[in-house]
């Protein structure tokens, strides 16, 4: 049990896979990385820069599992800007690998790097932890992993070498995130390795993923570019069975924008109930204010007529389809847009509120890096959940400026310039069905 840190306002537990939703090995469910404490272990030369050595053997070779994975076919890329879209893999049945193995692939490739902060799975104030084999738990992961293309050509991470952003390593990096975790639900943005890297390594793992790109990505400006980048979603096919899809280009009082969203409708197939999740990634920028709450506007209300049909088709009583909303809304709590989710018609809360002592404080930061115009620490990333429907039984904590180190992100011991947002999630019980 590790020591409360939060004035008994929430309490730490360690992330026992016996405790967690979905399937998956133990040593992949554990939260701990394995090699101790979090970035305290990064070397500085003097004025701060850090060190890592490493070589060229681990940065330029792929391991065995993975190798096998990624050599794979790549999956074709259909056009996407359907209202209704195609499901992208949904009929290929890969054969499935150890994600444990995976793992230790990834912790071998990164051995001459330093850990990733660890993190602690806390519990909110006043919850006592649920679990019950008729209904487990969701765990929902949402992570700007930050686009390759921009990280090396267009962010200007100024205290990150550009070594700690070589894909051949980064790479494994976010797998590990991934891998030590295993949510039943993924939302990423940024992703610009979608065909080539994370849908082959996820589908191998038992997930299902769609992808949207931007229509008009910075990512195409960066010589060298690996494609446009977008946002993915993915489910674990043993938890989730997929209803439908609705691909979203995201207007502005009528007019499209460059920014998209995913939204899918799935069944669990444990629970037999229907739950709605969306990712997407807001206009960056500031002075881009009005237009972000038009797009959260047009986002909201494609959200409420999507539940609408599903609970027509779902014969459940009215109210009872269940949204998450996940996404890099790049809006803090004082956004109007911000406001349009927090006082939705659709009963939305923020996760991460709940980690302050009332509930009702979002985080110091989700993002936190250095560039040219000086530093930004920022809260801008969202789990947003239906409170009626859906209670949240635990989340992953927040780094510490400490564990963040004095460079920012991203850096050596973590691979974007955004955090990881995790939750465990159930569907609460309704009265009809206790009866």
């Amino acid at each position: 049990m590790c020591a409360c840190s939060r004035g008994g306002h929430t309490v730490r537990t360690p992330c026992s896979p016996a405790t967690t939703a979905g399937s998956g090995p133990a040593a992949a469910r554990a939260c701990h990385t394995g090699t101790g404490g979090g970035g305290t272990g990064t070397q500085l030369k003097p004025g701060g820069a850090p060190v890592c050595p490493m070589g060229n053997g681990s940065s330029s070779r792929l391991f065995g599992t993975m190798t096998q994975v990624l050599n794979s076919a790549p999956l074709a890329q259909p056009d996407p800007y359907f209202k209704e879209s195609p499901d992208q893999d949904l009929d290929e049945d890969p054969a499935e690998v150890d994600p444990d193995q995976l793992l230790r692939e990834c912790k071998e490739a990164l051995q001459r790097r330093p850990a990733r902060p660890h993190r602690d799975l806390v519990h909110p104030r006043g919850m006592v932890p649920y679990s019950h084999k008729h209904n487990p738990t969701i765990r929902v992961m949402q992570w700007n992993i930050l686009a390759q293309a921009l990280g090396e050509g267009k962010d200007g991470f100024i205290r990150c070498p550009l070594e700690a952003l070589s894909w051949p390593e980064r790479k494994y990096l976010i797998l590990e995130e991934i891998l030590t975790y295993l949510p039943d639900i993924l939302c990423l943005q940024e992703v610009d390795h979608y065909y080539d890297t994370f849908q082959p390594i996820l589908a191998s793992l038992g997930y299902h993923g769609s992808f949207l790109a931007k229509p008009w990505s910075p990512c195409l400006d960066v010589e060298q570019n690996n494609g446009p980048d977008g946002c993915a979603l993915f489910y674990r096919r043993s938890r989730f069975s997929l209803l439908s899809t609705s691909n979203l280009r995201l207007s502005a009082m009528m007019v499209p924008t460059n920014q998209v969203a995913i939204i899918q409708t799935f069944m669990c197939q444990v629970t037999g109930r229907w739950l709605c999740v969306a990712v997407t990634h807001l206009k960056a920028r500031s002075g881009w204010e009005r237009l972000r709450s038009a797009q959260g506007a047009d986002l909201l209300q494609n959200l409420r007529g999507i539940t609408s049909q599903s609970r027509c088709r779902s014969k459940e009583p009215l109210g009872t389809i269940p949204l998450v909303v996940c996404g890099d809304f790049n809006a803090e709590p004082s956004e109007d847009v911000y406001r349009r989710f927090n006082s939705s018609p659709l009963g939305l809360n923020s996760v991460y509120k709940l980690l302050s002592s009332d509930g009702q404080m979002e985080p110091a930061y989700t993002t936190w890096k250095i560039r040219p115009s000086g530093e930004s620490c920022s809260t801008l990333d969202y789990i947003w959940y239906t409170h009626d429907a859906l209670s949240v039984e635990s989340l992953l904590d927040i780094p510490t400026e400490e564990q963040i180190g004095p460079n920012r992100l991203p850096s050596y011991h973590y691979p974007s310039d955004h955090l990881s947002l995790l939750c465990d999630i159930s569907f609460k019980e309704e009265p009809h069905r206790l009866m």
